[in-house]
């Protein structure tokens, strides 16, 4: 580091902490000085708080007042281009500087000293007598070469209970030792034979590979077919990247994809890397923290928040199912993974491989102008197919009232059942039924709190609102008049058509995957392997199902409700449909087995249907294009949310009218604006919302605008302003 970079003990520094402050705080560098980027602990009234070394301080506070920096901590500090990132983060998303630093540093106890563990090993001692459980303890330590393993690990893998290790540790059969908690990773050796790839893969790979070697910013497009091995191409991409000594990082959309791969991982590089994501320990979060700060984890598997990781050298960003709707944060700090991705990678002289079968309007955008690379895999690896696709016109079908299963569907699926191949139903709603009404008074049952009907959850026995996640029992009696047995649930949810399938098909095993109906995200992995192994022959799931789980046996697709998502004004419904319906069809035949799909609706002259079935994925992607184009909005134009809330509808209107009548610094840069008015969820939590939405020229710069034309505005009592730059919901 530099001399201007180190400050000596007592010389003015400024602290950026994670306390809800709109500015950096000047402390006097400790005892044995400090570098700007490290971490350190601060005091801030009476308390004791994590903050980062940001630079010199400003110097307008009496030095004689100034309080000293109480310590240092033992982490690798930030480094500069962290630094930037969160800066340019900030301003591109209108995020305060301390946000966006609790953002990264979301890993308990980084101020605690490097903590200890108790391991155990194999001892010297023999048990007094051998029973059934202690021989299997003591053959699992034999088996792995007398390898650590914590108490709780050896109980696990033995099968045993934990008091028969502690017996085995007491007698001297096993030897207890302390080791340090935050270990490295094992090391990946890139030099494994991966899995023999095809000429397309080949070529896509060599194309990553130069990309990655350069030690440059770049951005690809990886876009292929379902199940055409794009995993086996960018796996190569993180070889060449661990070639050359620096760190990747993979972000997937779903835990659930994380244990399958991960065994890919392991298979390819000999080792398990480190994983981020919401069910991780905390122990291991701190780990993973410190370690990929330190250098000693060479690969991150996580979700959308692992892009905030102090990496020491991080030379590629794989974005796997680049499209998803969950790389965008709805909450905290309203951030888009995958558009960061491209800022870091850009600070820090990385790789991005925006991966996808149905790429995001944004991402075809950029490859379409130049500005990322493209590389396309148009067959499945092996000798899977891809899935014949049709539609099921329902206008034609003959249902019975309450039923959602076609005829045609019901014979497609006997025919899987009885040739031992599995189908799936899609429907994306959760619960049982989207609406629960009173057949005396005609009353529907709404959430307490927000301004949304809830939703039947029968195998929980409750009603649950999906905004808020209140529950209640399913009432005997009409809440508003009081009759009794008059309340009838209302349209088909993922468990109401569970009951239908089991009705249609009482010999078959049915699953249902809906991610309310799992207590972890480790019992919906363990779900998914018994699926995948064939353990059901009738899969049910909601837009869980559509994220890359590999089911070998699914033959059948039949989706039951394809317009669902084409109803309402999203501008993204028609792309969203599009995506979905092309990734939940996807899923079907794998193997060596054809696959089908079938899609019922009621529009099949519909423009995206029509899409759908024809393939021509190009000519979607052109035809959606041109409408947003003409239109102005993304990715031809920008866009931004502004969401206002409190417990008082008025001054929420109120505040909204003074916005929208004030509004000269938009009118200055050419935007427009609309509203106020009720957001479509008009009120969650008790808590009433509206919202206003800014529509500007691509090249405008919006975000100047914003601040500038909120600025004047002061927030009382429990009034909120969020802004969303380039929302992607507007509810």
């Amino acid at each position: 580091m530099s001399a201007e970079e180190y400050f000596h003990q007592g010389e003015r520094v400024a602290v950026l902490t994670a306390q809800p402050l709109d500015r950096l705080l000047d402390y006097r560098a400790p005892e044995g000085g400090c570098f700007r980027g490290a971490f350190v602990e601060v005091p801030l009234g009476p308390r004791k708080v994590l903050g980062v070394i940001w630079g010199s301080g400003s110097g307008d506070f009496d030095s004689a007042k100034l309080r000293s920096v109480i310590r240092v901590l033992d982490v690798a500090p930030m480094r500069d281009e962290m630094r930037a990132f969160l800066g340019k983060a900030a301003d591109y998303t209108l995020t305060p500087m301390h946000a966006m630093l609790r953002l990264a540093t979301r890993a308990p106890g980084l101020s605690d000293p490097p903590s200890m563990r108790k391991i155990l090993r194999l001892g010297e001692g023999e048990p007094d007598r051998m029973t059934d459980a202690r021989a299997k303890v003591l053959a699992v330590m034999e088996e792995f070469g007398g390898l650590a393993f914590t108490p709780k690990e050896l109980a696990d893998m033995a099968g045993v209970t934990a008091s028969v290790v502690k017996g085995l540790v007491k007698q001297g059969a096993l030897r207890e030792e302390e080791t340090p908690r935050d270990l490295p990773y094992p090391r990946l050796d890139p030099e494994l034979p991966g899995k023999e790839l095809t000429q397309d893969q080949s070529a896509a790979a060599a194309a990553l590979a130069v990309g990655v070697q350069s030690g440059g910013y770049g951005t690809t497009l990886l876009k292929g077919v379902t199940g055409s091995g794009k995993t086996e191409v960018y796996l190569e991409a993180v070889a060449s990247c661990l070639r050359k000594g620096r760190q990747a990082l993979v972000l997937l959309p779903e835990i659930a994809l994380t244990a399958e791969f991960l065994k890919r991982v392991e298979q390819r590089f000999g080792a398990t890397p480190a994983e981020w994501h919401s069910g991780v320990t905390m122990t291991e979060r701190r780990r993973v923290w410190r370690m990929v700060g330190q250098g000693n984890a060479q690969l991150v598997i996580g979700a959308r928040s692992a892009l905030f990781l102090p990496f020491r050298d991080l030379g590629l960003i794989i974005v796997d199912e680049e499209h998803d709707t969950s790389y965008k944060q709805e909450d905290g700090v309203l951030y888009n993974a995958r558009d960061m991705s491209v800022l870091r990678a850009a600070l820090c002289s990385a790789q991005v491989v925006l991966a996808s079968a149905t790429p995001s309007l944004e991402t075809w955008a950029n490859a379409e102008a130049g500005k990322y690379k493209r590389l396309d895999l148009t067959a499945r690896f092996g000798t899977a197919v891809l899935p014949e696709m049709k539609a099921l016109d329902m206008r034609a079908e003959e249902m019975l009232p309450s039923t959602w299963i076609s005829p045609s569907l019901k014979f497609a699926m006997k025919k899987r059942l009885e040739a031992g191949e599995q189908s799936l139903l899609f429907l994306n709603r959760r619960g049982f039924a989207p609406v629960t009404i009173c057949r005396a008074c005609g009353a529907q049952v709404a959430c307490d709190h927000c301004d949304a009907r809830m939703v039947e959850h029968r195998f929980l026995k409750r009603l649950m609102c999906h905004q808020c996640g209140e529950t209640k029992p399913v009432p005997e009696a009409c809440p508003s008049c009081q009759v009794e047995g008059k309340m009838a649930p209302v349209g088909p949810g993922i468990e109401r058509l569970g009951e239908e399938a089991a009705a249609l098909f009482p010999e078959a095993r049915i699953a249902v995957l809906s991610s309310d109906l799992f207590g972890s995200a480790r019992a919906l992995k363990t779900r998914i392997e018994e699926i995948a192994a064939g353990e059901a022959d009738i899969i049910l799931g909601t837009q869980l199902v559509a994220k890359g789980h590999n089911f070998p046996l699914l033959t059948l697709v039949g989706v039951i409700d394809a317009d669902l998502g084409l109803q309402g004004s999203d501008l993204r419904a028609g792309e969203r449909t599009f995506q979905l319906m092309r990734q939940v069809a996807g899923r079907a035949g794998r193997a060596e087995r054809p696959g089908e799909a079938l899609l019922q609706t009621f529009q099949p002259e519909h423009p995206v249907i029509r899409a759908i079935l024809s393939g021509d994925e190009e000519e979607f992607w052109r035809a959606e294009a041109e409408q947003r184009r003409e239109a102005g909005v993304p990715p031809y134009g920008r866009m931004a949310g502004i969401i206002l809330s409190g417990s008082d509808l008025a001054q929420v209107f109120d505040l909204g009218n003074a916005l929208a009548q004030n509004d000269g610094p938009l009118r200055q840069i050419g935007a427009q604006l609309f509203g106020p008015a009720p957001a479509p969820i008009a009120r969650v939590r008790g808590r009433h919302r509206v919202r206003l939405l800014v529509k500007a020229a691509k090249g405008a710069p919006l975000q100047e605008a914003l601040a500038r034309w909120v600025a004047p505005f002061k927030l009382r009592g429990d009034l909120r302003l969020n802004i969303d730059i380039d929302p992607q919901n507007f509810f």
